[in-house]
This record gives C-alpha cells, sequence and structure tokens, in this order.
C-alpha cells in the first residue's frame, strides 16, 4: 500500500479532533491527498455502533461488550473506508484507533491491554498506523476544557469520574514507552496554534 495511515490519539479534551481538521486543510493546501475519518464512526454503518456505545442512557453496558463493539465497528470502517483509501495512495488522518481502545478498555477498565490487542487483531489482522500522535495533557485539565466549551457534544466517556479518565491516561504513557517507533508524543498543554505547529511538523518530517 503506498499511502500513510496517521492516527490521532488522547484522552477527552486534549484537543485533538480539532487539530486534526486544521492539519486537514494544510496539507491538501499544500497538494497532498487527504482524507480525515473518525473512530468509532466514518461510515454509515460504524456510525450506527457509536450512537450505541457513546449513548448516555446506556450505563449498564458491561465492559467486554463495549470493546467488543469498538471492535465491530473498526473492522467495517477497516474494509470500507482506510484499506482503499490507502490502496489509493492517500493520507489518512483518523480519529482514534485500536489504541483507544487498549487505553480505555484494555487499560482504565482492567480487561488487560494484552487481551483488548488480540481481540482487536481479529478485526485489523496485521494494519498498524504509520503514526500515531498522542496528545498529552492532563486528565483534569481535558476535563475543564469540555466543560467550558458549551458546543461541544457530551458523551458517555465524559462523565466517567477522574479516576477512569487518569487510567486512561496512564494507559497512554504504557502504550507511548511500549511503541516508541510508531507513537510521538505532542505537548497538547499549549496554544492551539503550538499544539498545531508541533503536530503538523511530526506529519511532515514522517512522510517526507
Amino acid at each position: 500500500m503506498s499511502g500513510y495511515f496517521i492516527t490521532f490519539e488522547g484522552g477527552e479534551g486534549a484537543g485533538k479532533t480539532s487539530i486534526l481538521h486544521t492539519i486537514n486543510t494544510k496539507l491538501k493546501s499544500l497538494g497532498y491527498d487527504v482524507i480525515t475519518t473518525r473512530e468509532p464512526g466514518g461510515i454509515q454503518i460504524a456510525e450506527q455502533i457509536r450512537s450505541i456505545i457513546l449513548n448516555r442512557q446506556n450505563t449498564e453496558m458491561e465492559e467486554r461488550t463495549e470493546a467488543l463493539l469498538y471492535a465491530a465497528a473498526r473492522r467495517q470502517h477497516l474494509v470500507e473506508k482506510v484499506l482503499p483509501a490507502l490502496e489509493e495512495g492517500k493520507i489518512i488522518l483518523c480519529d482514534r484507533f485500536i489504541d483507544s481502545s487498549l487505553a480505555y478498555q484494555g487499560h482504565a477498565r482492567g480487561l488487560g491491554m494484552d487481551e483488548v490487542f488480540t481481540m482487536n487483531q481479529f478485526a485489523i489482522k496485521d494494519c498498524m498506523p504509520d503514526l500515531t500522535l498522542f496528545f498529552d495533557i492532563d486528565p483534569k485539565k481535558g476535563l475543564d476544557r469540555i466543560a467550558a466549551n458549551k458546543d461541544r457534544e457530551r458523551n458517555r466517556l465524559d462523565f466517567e469520574n477522574i479516576e477512569f479518565h487518569n487510567l486512561v491516561y496512564e494507559g497512554y504513557q504504557i502504550l507511548a514507552e511500549r511503541f516508541p517507533d510508531r507513537i510521538r508524543t505532542i505537548d497538547a498543554d499549549q496554544t492551539m496554534e503550538a499544539v498545531e505547529k508541533a503536530a503538523f511538523d511530526r506529519i511532515i518530517s514522517y512522510i517526507k
């Protein structure tokens, strides 16, 4: 495959989604063939699964059920959107991928990172991101950002307690140490302009 699969990761309120879209605009202005997408979602079936996972009323959802739903959405999204775009040589900017499952369900939910990774191998086979940007911010600061942003839709995960979000953050730190060749940490506790520049420079350096 000749394209690049670049994923954006981080806890709630890290700003990765906003940065992804500004970088998309910059790359396109330079002539790169770019598409943006997200997980769970990106295509119709996965978006329907997303609505179930993130529904604030689904508080009784069991941990393994949650992990399996993410993996199912990931599989459909991969075969329907990501793999065809890679075959066409496009740059894919994806808001979350397998690392989210490892940090959220594997570590924070206590299912085990290795167990969740094994589950997701069935969904993704050997398709891992070429580059992953981890937007690093203290969980409380991220949640404070969400609380201050009245336009942001709040989902089921936003209402988890601070201990859960601290575990998610810890999970991402473990992943950054485990996959240093793929995961690059971006200090997200800066101005939006500074974070955007750091992320953009990382991407340009990689694809060049």
